[in-house]
């Protein structure tokens, strides 16, 4: 039989074969998949996996092969900065959510993660969440970050989930696709699922008044089923998301603006830092690339560890 993985805990899965049937289901020993891609956690979310029946009273499977992922999303392990952590697989696009006050999303976040989407081919759009609170200033600050994103390529919605404002605009992009949507905590991520699959329910975490930040309330990544077809997956509130599997000479290349501008530069292994006749440099002087931009460039570049790519 054939089945996709809704959930892990670690140990055991939850898994849904072709009959629309829910199942437990588990490895049996140490289960060895592609030797090229090291990971905490073997099997993923949105992985489509062989099983067979183990115990029809317990309703439990066997895990017993898994498919070729078309894509999927690493970052780095929670637990060991050298490891790495399969968040989902085999993606048609991925959502970043982000809100402009209470709390702010920094870009440096935003750029992060859209590097990570780059590395494996993930399309990914930002979707800035609570319009409803927002004031005039705050508008003219979001059409500004609107402006930095969209020039370069990625589409950038404005919604409330709360107030039920551009909604229906979300559901239209969700439908028939496999989504993984992610976001710092507090920026009304659960709200959102909620109201995208209302009975669901995800319990809905207040953003801690002491940090701003906003309290856990998701542990594993868990793949839903949307009412209009396809389905979302949910992920942890991620305070930080390295980047794994990236070079320093390569990072440029996945940002689009630098990559385009990079085929201009004298020198073609330049790294666009104080190299002479850099066109990226020169960009950022004349303004055709965001200076915010580049400064998430030059942060990343200086957390990559060459050594244990």
């Amino acid at each position: 039989m054939k089945a996709i993985i809704y959930k892990s805990t670690g140990s055991w899965y939850f898994c849904k074969t072709e009959d629309g049937r829910v199942w437990n289901a588990r490895t049996k020993g140490k289960f060895k998949i592609d030797k090229e891609i090291t990971s905490t956690n073997p099997i993923a979310v949105g992985d489509h996996v062989e099983v067979v029946l183990e115990d029809e009273l317990e309703n439990s499977l066997m895990i017993v092969g898994i498919d070729a992922r078309k894509n999927y999303l690493v970052r780095t392990s929670p637990h060991n900065k050298h490891q790495k952590h399969i968040v989902a697989s085999n993606l048609d696009q991925s959502i970043i959510i982000a809100t402009i006050k209470d709390p702010r999303t920094s870009m440096g976040f935003i750029d992060r993660y859209l590097v990570s989407c780059e590395v494996y081919h993930i399309p990914t759009m930002i979707v800035f969440n609570k319009a409803d609170l927002l004031d005039e200033e705050d508008m003219l600050y979001f059409e500004q970050v609107k402006a930095i994103y969209t020039d370069i390529g990625y589409p950038v919605y404005l919604i409330s989930a709360e107030a039920n404002q551009g909604i229906d605009q979300l559901k239209e992009l969700l439908k028939e696709k496999t989504t993984l949507i992610t976001g710092h905590s507090g920026v009304g991520k659960s709200t959102l699922i909620n109201t995208l699959i209302p009975v669901k329910d995800i319990r809905v975490s207040e953003v801690s008044d002491w940090s701003g930040k906003g309290m856990h309330t998701t542990t594993f990544a868990e793949m839903h089923d949307l009412p209009e077809g396809g389905q979302i997956i949910d992920t942890p509130g991620i305070r930080e998301l390295g980047i794994v599997n990236v070079k320093r000479a390569e990072l440029g290349g996945y940002f689009p603006e630098i990559r385009r501008k990079a085929q201009e530069c004298k020198y073609n292994n330049c790294l666009h830092f104080n190299e002479p006749q850099c066109a990226v440099l020169q960009a950022v002087r004349d303004g055709a690339i965001s200076e915010e931009r580049y400064v998430s460039y030059a942060k990343i570049y200086e957390t990559i560890d060459d050594k244990h790519y």
